[in-house]
């Protein structure tokens, strides 16, 4: 199993926010921050806003700051949105033409294994995730 990029820039961009939550971060400083197109970032910090994981501020002095504490925040949660789906295998999606499907044991331990997954995720927010501003490289305000 592999998580899309989207996923994990969802969840880097939350950890940088609540590395930062004493003032709002920007999407240019995010990026350089991780190497990560300003572009992508652009795309995951919409998506974020509007269900509610961050909140924009507009205007020259704008940016984003996490919308809810990082305790409130489930890494599963996150997930759960910006995964496409977790179809592990063709039988779990739509216009599966696999021919054993009626018969085959696989799907049954690979929702066994999704489900152990999704279990474990549920149990961590962004609180377990954080870091410090100077793991970002930049450094704490005198």
């Amino acid at each position: 199993m592999r998580l899309t990029s989207f996923s994990d820039y969802s969840l880097r961009i939350l950890m940088y926010a609540a590395a930062k939550s004493e003032r709002l971060i920007t999407i240019e400083e995010t990026s350089l921050a991780y190497g990560i197109s300003r572009a992508h970032l652009m795309k995951v910090a919409n998506l974020l806003t509007k269900a509610g994981f961050l909140r924009a501020v507009r205007g020259r002095s704008g940016g984003l700051v996490l919308a809810r504490l990082p305790t409130e925040i489930g890494i599963g949660e996150v997930l759960r949105l910006t995964e496409p789906d977790f179809a592990l295998v063709e039988c779990f999606g739509s216009g599966n033409g696999c021919l054993v499907t009626s018969r085959c044991r696989l799907k049954g331990i690979l929702h066994e294994a999704l489900a152990a997954f999704l279990s474990t995720i549920d149990r961590y927010t962004l609180a377990d995730l954080m870091l410090r501003p100077e793991d970002f490289g930049i450094r704490p305000a005198a």
